[in-house]
């Protein structure tokens, strides 16, 4: 299964003009309401902490190795003497980066759907922003609207859930992962008949065996799609058919 990391800005000097706090409060506001959408749709993330800064977060992500992305969340201001004049949500990627041109462009559009100005979602290469330039990993950095316009600021406190969602369904549509709603986390039993229960990498039975889970094994369900289960089970998650666990 997927596994991100996932960068909420440490920018807590940015405050925002609504004065609810900084940017990095409200993207770690974000990034907690992505955290059901990720273990719904079993994509497992390592998180940084507000104590930390960009350049320990991408050093932490290269040292600990074993992603498939690093999603940087953060919001935007305008420069001296335009503050407050523009809007808008920009998605970068590092030029040449195929992986990181593709998440970019899906990223936007979802956010697009979700946007008051759809118009100016955009993608953009940069080789400044470390977030992007400088992981192992095809990476996104996403300005998330500008916090010193009041109705981009208003907008990205009220409207949460509704990012949170389309950013992760840009991450399932990379991942070729179908998109699962969110559900309260359910303690399920493997019921396979005395044999083990096969946890995949995909809800098909062609999907790849991920590992096993003994017959009355305890297992943790996140979500369900067509007939199976995203389960977590001793630190394995994928999906298992949901006919052989009890709920």
């Amino acid at each position: 299964m997927p596994k991100i990391y996932l960068s909420p800005s440490t920018q807590d000097w940015n405050p925002y003009i609504t004065g609810s706090g900084s940017e990095e409060y409200n993207m770690n506001l974000l990034a907690d309401a992505l955290e059901p959408y990720l273990l719904s749709n079993g994509i497992q993330w390592v998180r940084n902490t507000p104590d930390m800064t960009a350049a320990s977060s991408i050093r932490q992500a290269n040292e600990l190795g074993g992603f498939d992305f690093y999603l940087a969340l953060h919001s935007n201001a305008s420069g001296a003497g335009n503050e407050g004049q523009n809007r808008g949500i920009i998605v970068f990627y590092y030029p040449g980066s195929a992986r990181g041109q593709e998440a970019a462009e899906l990223f936007a559009a979802s956010l697009r759907e979700v946007y008051p100005l759809p118009d100016r979602v955009t993608t953009r290469t940069t080789t400044s922003l470390g977030e992007v330039s400088r992981t192992r990993y095809p990476a996104n950095l996403i300005e998330i609207g500008y916090h010193d316009n009041y109705a981009d600021a208003l907008w990205i406190e009220s409207s949460r859930p509704q990012i949170a969602r389309a950013l992760a369904r840009g991450l399932t549509e990379l991942f070729g992962l179908p998109f699962i709603e969110p559900q309260a986390p359910e303690t399920g039993r493997v019921a396979a008949g005395g044999s083990a229960l096969r946890l995949r990498d995909y809800p098909d039975a062609e999907g790849t065996v991920l590992g096993l889970m003994p017959d009355g094994a305890a297992v943790t369900v996140y979500g369900e799609w067509q007939g199976w289960y995203v389960a977590h089970y001793g630190g394995m998650v994928g999906y298992a058919a949901a006919a052989y666990i009890e709920v």
